[in-house]
């Protein structure tokens, strides 16, 4: 057993080291150090940091989150109209360049033929819905329903099986809104479905 007087010395240290380690933080905060520009990329430090704490975010906040049992067909074509209207701009698609300001966003938004490798269904709705903070990516579930992120999360479940899939969707039109009947207007960006 330590003497009393170790235990005190080995404590005082702890919190010095502590206190160290917040002014540290603090003066780094205060000087203006940090690159924040978002034409330079984090460091790999940042960049790992950042992206771990993300992913371990996710998977616990995603826990419990259900995917419907069987994604149709509808729900599909509706989820590829749905990312044609929000989300080719930032993260592309097979055979499809992102835009070319998307290139500016730190971190680059990813291409997102992979996210089912990465992500179970429920974190990508998880994703989808809550956004992600210092990525750019909104949360949607803001301006879609449940029921058009389930439709996204089905479009990206199934894109990277038909490379040449979501180039013959986009020539197709198959998104193209019918007309609306008299009396009736379509509904505007952002506003929501009943």
């Amino acid at each position: 057993m330590l003497p009393e007087s170790r235990i005190g010395s080995f404590l005082a240290g702890c919190l010095a080291t502590l206190l160290a380690f917040f002014l540290g933080a603090l003066l780094f905060i205060r000087s203006g150090l940090f690159e924040v520009a978002a034409s330079k990329p984090h460091g790999p430090l940042v960049y790992q940091v950042v992206k771990t704490t993300m992913v371990h975010a996710v998977r616990l906040r995603a826990r419990g989150t259900a995917a419907p049992p069987r994604f149709e067909r509808g729900r599909i074509l509706a989820g590829f109209c749905a990312y044609e209207a929000h989300c080719v701009t930032c993260h592309g698609a097979l055979s499809v360049a992102r835009d070319r300001w998307a290139n500016g966003l730190t971190p680059d938004p990813p291409y997102l033929i992979d996210a089912p490798l990465h992500w179970t269904p429920g974190q990508l709705h998880w994703i989808i819905t809550n956004g992600v903070k210092m990525t750019a990516m909104p949360a949607w579930g803001d301006s879609l329903s449940d029921s058009e992120v389930w439709n996204l999360v089905a479009f990206l479940e199934t894109a990277n099986r038909q490379p040449g899939a979501y180039v013959a969707l986009r020539a197709a039109n198959v998104c193209a809104l019918p007309a609306a009947p008299p009396g009736k207007q379509p509904l505007a960006d952002g506003e929501k479905r009943p």
